[in-house]
């Protein structure tokens, strides 16, 4: 019988809440062993729900715990290289959500630590790789169903109910291009097999000026061309009226693949007198929900397999050295080459 996977979690807000509770509900082989948060009785409660046998609000000593062989990184994005160095460092496997780091140095200080651990599995959070109609269409592309791959158009939309907590966490995030645009600059890589090379960033302040004072926007896009001369265009923001809303089309020589264009949570449709109408996810928790126990599954499954996961620390420096490219292309209102150097 292959090993029990013992795992300590770092940071429980949203996303990481969803972590630790799919790591103690719903992962094969796993087990929620340790949390941790610098909210002391936020770890109490979570500790509570969960059974979760040790409790930290200090990160080296979870990771200095010998009964634990994983650690999950879900703590804000500045964290996240010093704390993969730290847990790979003490010996355990490590998964870190996106993006890597805030940074390209910081990007830097990541690969170099899971170099170092060549031992070790190390999986970056790409989590829409993991969902089912993400995963299809890779598949088919990969198959030759729609020849070569000339464009990926994605929009990403958070919705208008999660407003407050989005702002909270905006001055920590890195800007909406790091925060969000990496997981469609990830898809177009995915999809094309090709590293973005051009990229314009636009984008402006529609609502709320908390943005205008980090130099963000809350509606930003990007127009993009790979090293292969395949294109993306990408939308983001946080206000969409009616729930969380990701729409991805993949355009080749051959046919087109399109991915949840009305952002609907089922095949249900209301009518009453206000007409037809489906109803959207209500946020990226539940959107994404199977894909977040996927990439976990995978995740666990590397370990007890003695596997490296497809997703690499290198797609993380990547995807961020592109989404800082187009945060700088938005501020200087040029397009930009991506640059190689480290």
């Amino acid at each position: 019988m292959k090993k029990v996977i013992k795992i300590g979690s770092v940071g429980l807000g949203r996303l990481g809440y969803e972590h630790a509770k799919n790591i103690a509900t719903s992962i094969p082989g796993a087990q929620l062993t340790a949390i941790c948060d610098i909210d002391a009785q936020r770890v109490k409660d979570v500790a509570a729900e969960f059974d979760v046998a040790y409790t930290y609000t200090n990160f080296e000593e979870m990771c200095a715990n010998p009964e634990l062989d994983a650690i999950v990184i879900v703590s804000p994005s500045m964290f996240h290289a010093d704390q993969i160095k730290i847990a790979l460092d003490a010996g355990k496997h490590v998964f870190c959500d996106k993006p890597l780091d805030t940074t390209i140095a910081k990007c830097k200080v990541a690969e170099k630590a899971v170099e170092a651990h060549p031992d070790r599995v190390f999986m970056l959070g790409f989590m829409r790789r993991f969902d089912e109609s993400y995963a299809e269409a890779k598949r088919r592309i990969a198959a030759g169903e729609i020849g070569k791959v000339v464009l990926v158009r994605s929009y990403t939309q958070d919705p208008r109910t999660t407003i407050e907590g989005t702002l909270k966490f905006a001055p920590h995030s890195g800007g909406q291009f790091l925060d969000m645009c990496v997981h469609d600059l990830d898809l177009i890589r995915w999809f094309t097999g090709s590293e973005v090379k051009k990229v314009w960033g636009l984008g402006g302040v529609f609502e709320f000026d908390l943005y205008r004072e980090l130099n963000d926007a809350d509606n930003a896009a990007a127009t993009v061309q790979c090293d292969n001369g395949a294109m993306g265009f990408m939308f983001t923001n946080r206000t969409h009226g009616a729930g969380c809303n990701v729409e991805t089309e993949i355009i080749g020589t051959k046919g087109t693949l399109r991915i949840a264009n009305v952002g609907s949570r089922n095949l249900l449709q209301i009518i009453d007198g206000a007409g037809a109408r489906s109803e959207y996810y209500p946020d990226f928790l539940s959107r994404w929900h199977q894909a977040y126990i996927n990439e976990i599954a995978e995740f666990v499954a590397c370990i007890r397999d003695g596997r490296k996961p497809e997703v690499t620390v290198y797609d993380g420096t990547a995807v961020s050295r592109a989404a800082y490219a187009c945060k700088e292309s938005f501020e200087s209102g040029e397009m930009l080459t991506v640059s190689s150097d480290d």
